[in-house]
């Protein structure tokens, strides 16, 4: 027997449920994995609130997670038990002791690299490899803007920014986030709560705003985050951690200088399995040699049994990084 979180309705972190079960045999194109770690994500809130809804209910929930493949599919050839990995984009149910995972969505984990620093940033950091080195390929010295500096996603966006050479602007909602973003490579932060985000970009910039802004906040942000964008520039709204926008009029981009905005997303930019393995080898070189570091805090690490009380403090806003379940 396995065990797994379930849920039956959508609504609030209660509906999530401990369930056992008894996993099926790998079809041919997967491989089983025994889970050792689990990166919780906010899309996961998404999917249980309803506002992104699985195909069906009950569902399972969670697309991440590192462990050892144990079983593999009769056309799988290049991975093998014993193989340890990490996957994303793998359909639901990774918030699971045992999971079935497409095959090609697995990606080989070097042994630099444990299986919860793997867990806690392969989805986040796959992220911040197409939002920085695709929708907009930041070049060194490129001031931008990046909300939730200290969050999961932001963090490592930090991290990587330094390492291109370019000047992340943060936005944060606590002297103790905006210390860890600057600790993580921001060159500036905002704190929201107490600066006004227009006014702040325009003294840091001197006054020439950015050319592209990160946004995973959503309705909250939306209209301040076109005010901070230069001519022609480019809003990229990646999340909805405030609630979706909605309503838009297209005709504010005009109003605001031209501007462009996309709604990007891993899947349509990470498709194949020569996609994944590029990408890969990108975020495994700086998390193995030390460029990105990923570390989980004690008090955002839950057992499997606990991914309600998981939910509840990452909506909060109270965590700083990533959230693990352990199995």
């Amino acid at each position: 027997m396995a065990t797994r979180i379930e849920f039956s309705q959508h609504g609030g972190p209660e509906v999530l449920k401990v369930a056992e079960f008894t996993p099926t045999a790998p079809a041919e194109h997967e491989v089983q994995v025994e889970n050792k770690a689990i990166g919780i994500n906010y899309i996961d809130t998404y999917i249980r609130s309803g506002l992104y809804p699985p195909p069906m209910l009950p569902s399972g929930l969670g697309t991440e997670a590192a462990g050892v493949v144990t079983k593999v599919g009769s056309a799988v050839t290049h991975l093998k038990v014993g193989d340890r990995v990490v996957y994303a984009q793998s359909g639901l149910g990774a918030y699971s002791s045992v999971h079935n995972v497409p095959a090609d969505k697995a990606a080989k984990l070097p042994d630099a690299i444990s299986f919860e620093q793997a867990a806690a940033s392969f989805l986040k950091g796959l992220t911040v490899y197409y939002l920085l080195r695709k929708t907009y390929d930041i070049k060194a010295n490129e001031v931008f803007l990046f909300h939730a500096a200290a969050g999961g996603v932001g963090l490592i966006a930090c991290q990587w920014a330094k390492a291109l050479g370019a000047k992340l602007i943060g936005t944060v909602g606590s002297a103790q986030k905006a210390e860890s973003a600057k600790q993580a490579g921001a060159w500036q932060t905002i704190n929201y709560r107490e600066e006004n985000l227009v006014e702040r970009v325009k003294e840091i910039t001197g006054g020439k705003k950015v050319a592209v802004v990160y946004d995973s906040v959503g309705k909250d942000t939306w209209e301040s985050s076109l005010d901070c964008l230069q001519r022609q520039g480019l809003m990229v709204s990646f999340g909805n951690s405030s609630g979706p926008v909605t309503g838009v009029n297209l005709g504010i981009l005009n109003q605001k200088g031209s501007l462009y905005v996309t709604r990007p997303s891993l899947n349509g930019y990470v498709t194949t399995r020569e996609e994944l393995e590029e990408a890969c080898n990108e975020l495994f070189s700086l998390i193995a040699s030390g460029v990105i570091k990923v570390d989980v805090s004690d008090n955002q690490k839950f057992a499997l049994s606990d991914a309600a009380q998981a939910h509840t403090t990452l909506e909060s806003r109270s965590t700083q990084g990533s959230s693990l379940l352990i199995p």
